[in-house]
């Protein structure tokens, strides 16, 4: 999963996130996922593969 691919997964569900920074539309996005997997709005799967994708993203952008 990407970071492209969890925005249009979020945007599904009317959530568009978009801070101005990097760092804090990840942050956000880590949120958001937990808050839908526990209202049983996603599975585990998608939580934890998205969340190992905006894990990487907040790794990619820490360097730079």
């Amino acid at each position: 999963m990407t970071f492209y691919e969890i925005q249009q997964l979020l945007k599904k569900f009317g959530t568009y996130i978009y801070t101005g920074s990097r760092q804090g539309d990840i942050e956000l996005m880590e949120e958001e996922l937990t808050e839908m997997y526990r209202l049983g709005m996603i599975d585990e799967k998608i939580l934890l593969d998205a969340k190992m994708a905006l894990f990487k993203e907040k790794r990619l952008t820490e360097k730079n």
